[in-house]
């Protein structure tokens, strides 16, 4: 089986043999899980696909393996690549041989520059599909990206905590903005079970949970529900934060009322695959009068399977840019 993906058709022209490797922040690629040894990332989807073929995978939060070599694949977020190689440069021994690819338009061009600040080689091995390949050794370092990463803000009275490659990292988005302006005056006040799907640094879930509210938030990236449980603890609030795969952890579980600024993009690329499963289950995870609340960008095409999933719905705000949808069980 040959390489889906430029950056992994890249890594199989070359003369190097990665089943001694760990992939870490891959894409998923079939010839890249066959031909290394296991992978290290921070989303759920990823981790399980190389654990169904066998292979050792895990989060960079809690991460069982060792592994001595290593291809990173360059994320869009500048701040996250810099995490990535300083967190291997802690779990790596010192002088592990570390190579590192991408696409040119997500920024592979910036690790030369990268790695001569963090007093790392650099030497450049391939170039071709416009992706590069660069390889460098891990050095020891006293790290301090795992602290100094975790970047606090103010938002709502609130004080968020959010980690690069996070959705909105460091800022409250327009969209989430939108959607808990139109809630303000339409949750009950009485204490209600809700689901807060895709939570990113934990804006709505802490914003729910100061409300009085029982809050389970997922997502499907390990750094969003670190950010999320963080985000909780700095303001003094509980909730329930899980990995998920969209409602993978939550069997058959219904709540009041499931909320969400559901993602549309991977890295650079846009995606429907996981909003879609968001509408389509959403009435399975509901209870009866339950409600269903999501923002999205008004171009993005979700009347249509609102309608076909609950057979109406109404809009409750709309900015131009964003739009608030509800539908009810």
């Amino acid at each position: 089986m040959s390489a889906q993906l430029p950056a992994c058709q890249l890594l199989e022209r070359q003369q190097s043999d990665y089943s001694h490797h760990f992939a870490i922040a891959p894409p998923l690629d079939a010839w890249l899980m066959d031909h290394t040894l296991g992978a290290v990332s921070g989303d759920l989807s990823v981790v399980e696909a190389w654990g169904e073929r066998g292979k050792l995978a895990g989060s960079p939060f809690a991460l069982s393996a060792s592994f001595e070599r290593a291809v990173l694949f360059w994320p869009k977020a500048l701040k996250l690549g810099i995490w990535w190689v300083e967190w291997l440069c802690e779990v790596l021994p010192e002088g592990a041989p570390l190579e590192i690819v991408g696409e040119h338009n997500g920024g592979i061009k910036r690790v030369p520059k990268v790695l001569e600040e963090l007093g790392m080689a650099c030497d450049k091995l391939d170039n071709a599909r416009r992706c590069s390949l660069y390889a460098t050794r891990t050095v020891k370092r006293v790290r301090e990206a795992e602290q100094s990463a975790w970047q606090p803000f103010d938002a709502l009275g609130l004080e968020l905590v959010s980690h690069p490659g996070v959705f909105g990292h460091g800022k409250l988005d327009e969209g989430t903005q939108l959607l808990l302006e139109s809630l303000e005056g339409q949750l009950p006040k009485a204490p209600r079970r809700i689901l807060d799907m895709g939570c990113g640094d934990g804006i709505i879930s802490a914003w729910l949970a100061n409300k009085g509210h029982a809050v389970t938030a997922v997502d499907v990236s390990d750094f969003a529900v670190e950010a999320t449980r963080r985000t909780l603890a700095a303001n003094g609030l509980e909730g329930r934060v899980l990995q998920s795969d969209v409602y993978s952890a939550l069997d058959d579980e219904t709540f009041d009322l499931i909320i969400s600024n559901p993602p549309f993009h991977q890295e650079r690329d846009i995606s429907y695959g996981p909003s879609q499963r968001l509408i389509q289950k959403a009435p399975a995870h509901l209870a009866r009068g339950g409600q269903f609340v999501i923002v999205a960008n008004g171009f993005l095409p979700y009347p249509a399977l609102l309608e076909s999933s609950f057979g109406s719905f109404e809009v409750l705000a709309d900015n131009r840019r964003f739009r608030v949808y509800a539908a009810s069980k």
